[in-house]
């Protein structure tokens, strides 16, 4: 017969006490998984990394003082940094109630969440609980109501302390220690599940259980669950280690039957306990016997990492305690124990421990690894690289992403549910269905393709066989790096960071990553740390670079424009636009380049008009009107240097810029000229030449759009109409195109002609609004335009609530003032445009109000009003219209326009502030838009653009202009080595500081100060010793000297010479 999992299960709600756990109550019988599936996964409870399952100290036990301590400051204090389960009944009695008060306690001072981790487990017969008929409720109760008495005294209720009770119920009614097989059975299942996160770790769940004074120890030994005994508290205890310690050098005698824990009925009480002693020292390898009066509670973590690891030292313990270390997370252990210089570790030692603290995110023990022994050149392959990122956990957004591109891959649509307010799809368990199902390094390269972080190396590798699963990783760095970022693990992705080469570049693709994430995340936690990472990493950009600066500012220089063999040939600069890093664009090296990349090789300090006249009259270039970099005399015969100046002056994105500037003012004088004088009718009157001129004209900006588009870089035609609609400008241009072509075609037939000349004014308009983007490289008005476009944005939202109130008032006023009218013309303007008009103080108090005379004739004939004549006002209700009238203008010209002036305030506030930052920002773009620009200025850069088709298309050669500097061998590897100097340099002074810091000052005091505890501590236990000692030695004496004067008193022998005397000092003292 199938046993009955449970009978019910709710929560908790305590009266008297606050708190809420959970409570389960069961079958003695009950399969042990089906529980620990329901705390794990139904109630959420963290799996445990270690399980201390305590045994005895229950009611009538007088627990010792030290005993409460060791449970107090030894067990919680150390279950603390390990994320344990402590067992126990759960009853507020005995070492029950102890280990209750004191997870209370350490959790309520804990300083951060990730020291709460402590979940206290009480697993107690049913029929011992107090006030149990609470618990059961023919009606249902969720919570539970569970009433406990405020009693000082020691009683059977439930601890309100503990976050979980599962309550055994076999039918009996108050008798201890009915629950103890299932919490044998449930420690043995245990013992065999996987730590980690989602069970990835590299070992079982360690069991330990800690006797105190009781009895039960058969059961769990008989499953090989160790034992750390408590010495001294009394009881079974002290039995037990007094046994162990009396019977070491005794042999050891074979028991002839099984250790099943049961007695045979033949065999008397003393030959029983016999033969459980001998079961018991048969498993004393299991037992550790901890004196804790002597040797205190101050490194009882270390007590029960020895206990633990005693069970496998015939195979590897130092192995073993490493993997235990690396399961509680306990660094400081592996570094004082294992870490020492004592061992000697080797690859193979380090590699699964490896493993459990990457996927695991335990950076520390990363870097220890690495520190002592662990080549990752050695240990990252391709295929290891892959499970990391299988190992992701299932409600992550990589996870997400990654599902999504493996169902692509495989073509396959199975019911997939979608990403929210992303459009992505996220696949269901594919990996169940096969090795081909799984993902791969396929989907990791789709994703950052889809970052535009992809590289040509990797695709090219993964076209191969499966064979490079099995080739070690080319940047084991970088590729970790990634893997932290995408998972936004800050502490490990740091790290690596440190690690990885290029650390500009490298810190800004990180922040790249996570501000591209935290576009897709939903969860607002979760954003705000990806940010703060990205922000993080952009500070390291920034600061790195500011180190490189004032090192060597030429060097710094190419730093910034070199391209990146790693990070998909990209730049500084162009990975910091995409990043949206606005602080590492204002530092001034950045500044300083674009400067002189925007005046070429003219001096900066040239006034603009000496550029403007040098524009109209090209040949004041060769005079000193205009001062060059170069330093040549402007009077040298040469033609070489006519040829360079005229290169220099005309070559300069700031020539380029004012030229294009002179000529869409000419372009915008030319378009409203046609407009306004010469747009003349359909052909065959028209167009007129002017007009045929806009036209050729435009044409030109078209071609420079095209060339813009595809033209620029190596990107496909996908990746650059995608970066080209990204651009809000870009945006505007394509709008201000399709309109003029759509006013050009409708103009020239004259059924369309009209609206053909109302697109090309409103084409007009567009294109005069293209004028801002001319202005953003003013240090002056950059950032207004900035708050210019955040100030619409507000608008809108302005204009939502606008509508809805100006929507109510307008419908309720137009059924008010007529009782009927058919005219959709007329409602229309008086349900929406007058209503708009009344906030700019229009109002038409004749007509709204009737108290006030209105000389329009109207009548109230249906059939008239409905053939389009004026209705006459309803008297009826008019008081009513009067009073919505002033509360329509109270809300919107008091509460809407002020709340409207309050958030431009706020936007104004919050980019004035940064208005700086602002412009140094958006500078970059207009910058590198006109240095690759040509010369020559609509409709005159039609002649550069058949250059440029001749030469790609006719010639096939290629060339590009952009800030990008191709460095290869020694310079390279010289310019990689100085910024990991410069990096290492800024790392060493950022440590410096945080030492200095006071927060830092008061740690490392309060590790001084606990090392002198620990000392004084100690000192106090060797007097006490030596006190002992002497004691002793006194007896020793006493007893010597009586032997002594005995035999000499004594006649049966003659001693041969006298006893021997005490001499010096010693004497003295005696």
């Amino acid at each position: 017969m199938k046993p009955c999992l449970l009978a019910y299960f709710a929560s908790l709600k305590f009266f008297v006490f606050h708190g809420e756990p959970q409570f389960l109550r069961l079958s003695s019988d009950t399969p042990p998984d089906a529980a620990y599936n329901l705390i794990t996964k139904h109630w959420r409870l963290p799996a445990p990394n270690l399980v201390v399952s305590v045994v005895g100290g229950e009611a009538g036990t007088k627990m010792k003082t030290w005993v409460r301590e060791v449970l107090r400051q030894g067990l919680v204090k150390a279950s603390q940094g390990t994320g344990a389960w402590i067992i126990t009944t759960g009853l507020r009695e005995g070492v029950g109630r102890c280990v209750g008060e004191a997870v209370r306690d350490h959790a309520t001072a804990a300083s951060s969440v990730s020291l709460t981790k402590v979940v206290a487990l009480g697993i107690a017969p049913w029929g011992m609980v107090l006030n149990r008929d609470e618990l059961v409720n023919p009606k249902g109760s969720f919570p539970a109501k569970y009433h406990v008495s405020d009693m000082s005294e020691d009683s059977c209720y439930l601890d309100n302390n503990y976050q979980a009770f599962l309550l055994v119920d076999d039918g009996s009614v108050k008798h201890r220690g009915r629950e103890m097989g299932f919490r044998a059975k449930l420690e043995e299942y245990i013992s065999r599940q996987r730590t980690g996160i989602w069970g990835s770790g590299s070992i079982d769940i360690p069991v330990l259980c800690m006797l105190i004074s009781g009895e039960r120890v058969d059961l769990s030994l008989k499953n090989s669950i160790p034992w750390l005994v408590l010495a001294g508290s009394g009881g079974g205890a002290d039995f037990l280690s007094d046994v162990l310690e009396t019977c070491s050098s005794a042999p050891v005698v074979q028991s002839s039957s099984e250790a099943d824990g049961e007695a045979f009925p033949s065999v008397d009480l003393k030959e029983r306990m016999t033969e459980r002693v001998k079961r018991i020292y048969q498993n004393r390898h299991l037992i550790t016997i901890y004196h804790g009066e002597q040797e205190g509670p101050n490194e009882f973590d270390r007590v029960l990492l020895k206990a633990l690891v005693r069970v496998g030292i015939h195979v590897n313990p130092y192995n073993d305690e490493l993997k235990l270390a690396v399961a509680w997370n306990r660094v400081d252990i592996a570094k004082s124990e294992l870490f020492n210089g004592d061992i000697h570790w080797k690859y193979e030692d380090l590699e699964e421990s490896m493993t459990d603290a990457l996927i695991n995110d335990k950076p520390q023990f990363v870097r220890l690894f690495t520190e002592n022994g662990l080549s990752i050149l050695k240990y990252l392959t391709y295929g290891r690289l892959e499970n990391l990122y299988r190992s992701v956990g299932d409600g992550t957004l990589l996870y997400q992403l990654l599902q999504r591109f493996l169902v692509e891959r495989l073509g396959t649509t199975p019911p997939v549910p979608i990403l929210p307010e992303t459009g992505l799809t996220v696949g269901e368990d594919t990996h169940r269905r096969g090795p081909d199902a799984e993902i791969s390094l396929f989907e990791v390269f789709f994703l950052c393709f889809y970052l535009f972080l992809s590289s040509q190396s990797i695709r090219e590798l993964l076209r191969g066989d499966c064979e490079y699963r099995q080739t070690p990783c080319l940047l084991p760095w970088a590729s970790l790096f990634i893997w932290a970022v995408l998972q936004n693990r800050s502490e490990m992705s740091t790290y690596f960071w440190e690690m990885t080469r290029e650390p500009v570049l490298s810190a800004l693709s990180g922040c790249k990553i996570l501000r591209e994430l935290s576009k897709l995340e939903d969860e607002t936690e979760t954003k705000l740390s990806m940010k703060d990472l990205a922000q993080k990493f952009e500070n390291l950009a920034h600061g790195i670079f500011s180190s490189c600066y004032r090192s060597n500012e030429s060097r710094s220089f190419t730093l910034l424009i070199r391209k990146s063999t790693i990070w998909s040939g990209t730049t500084c600069l162009q990975m910091g636009m995409g990043a949206d890093a606005r602080l590492f664009f204002s530092h001034d090296g950045v500044q300083s380049l674009l400067s002189q990349i925007w005046w070429g090789d003219m001096k900066r300090s040239t006034e603009v008009w000496k550029l403007m006249v040098t524009f109209f009259c090209p040949v004041l270039c060769y005079t000193d009107l205009i001062s060059f970099s170069d330093g040549q005399d402007v009077d040298s015969p040469t033609a070489t240097i006519k040829v360079s100046r005229w290169r220099q002056f005309w070559f300069a994105p700031i020539t380029s810029f004012l030229g294009n500037v002179v000529m869409y003012f000419l372009f915008l004088l030319l378009f409203a000229y046609v407009l306004l004088v010469d747009f003349l009718p359909p052909p065959p009157d028209g167009p007129a030449c002017t007009e045929c001129v806009l036209y050729f004209w435009v044409f030109t900006i078209v071609c420079e759009e095209i060339r813009e588009t595809f033209f620029m870089g190596t990107m496909t035609w996908r990746q650059s109409m995608r970066a080209y609609i990204q651009d809000v400008w870009n945006k505007c241009d394509l709008t201000a195109i399709m309109l003029f072509i759509a006013g050009v075609i409708c103009r020239m037939f004259d059924v369309t002609f009209e609206f053909g000349r109302d697109l090309m004014c409103i084409d007009y308009m567009v294109f005069t609004l293209r004028l801002i983007h001319i202005f953003t490289i003013h240090k002056q008005l950059g950032p207004k335009i900035i708050m210019l476009g955040k100030m619409m944005k507000d608008v809108f939202f302005f204009l939502f609530f606008l509508w809805v109130w100006l929507v109510a008032y307008g419908v309720a006023n137009q059924a008010l003032v007529y009782s009927y009218d058919t005219n959709l013309d007329r409602i229309f303007r008086r349900v929406f445009y007058r209503p708009y008009l009344h906030i700019f103080g229009q109002i038409p108090v004749e007509e709204i109000d009737v108290g006030v005379g209105w000389d329009v004739e109207c009548t109230d004939n249906m059939t008239l009003i409905h053939e389009g004549a004026e209705p006459c006002r309803t008297e009826f209700s008019n008081w009513l219209v009067v009073i919505l009238l002033v509360i329509y203008l109270l809300v919107t010209n008091i509460v809407l326009i002020n709340l409207l002036i309050a958030m431009f305030s706020y936007t104004f506030s919050e980019v004035q502030a940064n208005s700086d930052i602002y412009w140094k920002f958006q500078r970059y773009n207009l910058i590198v838009l006109y240095h690759s620009r040509p010369s020559l200025a609509p409709p005159f850069i039609i002649l550069s653009h058949l250059n440029l088709f001749i030469k790609r298309i006719i010639r096939k050669v290629f060339t590009l202009v952009s800030l990008i500097e191709y460095m290869y061998g020694l310079m390279h590897i010289k310019l990689i080595t100085w910024e990991t100097i410069q990096k290492e340099d800024f790392l060493t002074s950022q440590s410096k500081i945080q030492k200095s810091s006071d927060s830092e000052r008061l740690k490392r005091m309060s590790v001084k100060v606990d090392d002198v505890l620990k000392h004084v501590t100690e000192s106090r236990d060797i007097d006490h010793r030596l006190r002992a000692l002497e004691t002793q030695m006194e007896y020793c004496s006493n007893t010597l000297n009586w032997i002594a004067e005995t035999l000499e008193q004594s006649s049966v022998f003659k001693p041969t010479r006298p006893p021997p005397q005490l001499k010096g000092a010693y004497k003295e003292k005696m």
